[in-house]
């Protein structure tokens, strides 16, 4: 009895650590809630792979690129040269608030800038990994989520 008290103890002290990773499937949620489904005519299925491949579902990495001079933030590792306060802040919102989990100041700031003439480009991720990828639909597989067409 009291070992299985210890285990759960010692199971409470690790959970934290990987607390900040989101699943595949809360991550696409939180992405159709806020309106990115073929949002500027991409899919949600394009959203979670950029998604993953930025930021491997962690809503509050932080990439210090020393050879770009850059450093990347949140689930989309949103440049602070350009969108955030250390640079031109043309999303005009502290780099730190793309790293809050609820992701809503972060889909604020990617709407703006896949608005821009490069889209999704804008990311060199999407490009390599997603843009051609005829197994985009498996990053919604079990999510449970409504995707067809327009929404």
């Amino acid at each position: 009895m009291k070992a299985s008290v210890i285990l759960s103890l010692i199971g409470f002290l690790v959970v934290p650590s990987g607390a900040r990773i989101l699943g595949r499937c809360v991550v696409a949620r939180k992405l159709y809630e806020g309106g990115l489904n073929y949002f500027d005519g991409y899919s949600l299925e394009n959203w979670v792979c950029l998604a993953y491949f930025e930021s491997k579902f962690n809503p509050t990495a932080v990439y210090e690129n020393s050879r770009g001079g850059y450093t990347g933030y949140g689930l989309f590792q949103i440049r602070d040269s350009d969108w955030c306060d250390h640079g031109r802040n043309r999303c005009r919102m502290s780099c730190s608030g793309l790293l809050n989990p609820d992701l809503k100041k972060t889909i604020k700031c990617v709407k703006k800038i896949v608005r821009g003439k490069e889209g999704m480009g804008a990311w060199p991720s999407w490009s390599r990994f997603c843009q051609f990828s005829d197994t985009l639909e498996r990053w919604l597989d079990g999510c449970n989520l409504p995707t067809s067409g327009i929404l």
